[in-house]
């Protein structure tokens, strides 16, 4: 069994987009250019990561997320993902961990097609 620290998200300086990785299956790039805005509130047990772009909302639930948050300001998280239940155990205490990654699509209704009258 491997010892390393589970990576959850990574950092570039050169990036200009972020990739989600919402699920094994599931993959997203959002660009940089495109986020508006960012909110970290903590319960006190979790913290929780609301990162808001042109088109998607994306919730971060886990712990030590500041740093996610920090380095979104300087428009350089390369990438996130959600660390496997077995994985967590490894995380140090000060490291991100994410527990769940939820997107989801914003402003649907005003890009579908208006419906035709029947």
């Amino acid at each position: 069994m491997s010892t390393k620290t589970p990576e959850c998200w990574a950092s570039d300086p050169q990036s200009r987009a972020l990739r989600i990785e919402a699920s094994p299956d599931c993959s997203l790039l959002l660009p940089h250019d495109h986020f508006l805005f960012s909110e970290l509130t903590n319960d006190g047990k979790e913290q929780r990561l609301r990162l808001m772009f042109d088109s998607h909302e994306v919730v971060v639930r886990g712990h030590a997320l500041r740093r996610l948050e920090t380095v979104m300001q300087r428009q350089e998280l390369s990438f996130i993902a959600a660390v496997a239940n077995a994985a967590r155990s490894l995380a140090a205490d000060n490291q991100p961990a994410i527990l769940e990654i939820v997107v989801k699509e914003v402003g649907v209704a005003d890009q579908a097609a208006p419906e035709s009258p029947e």
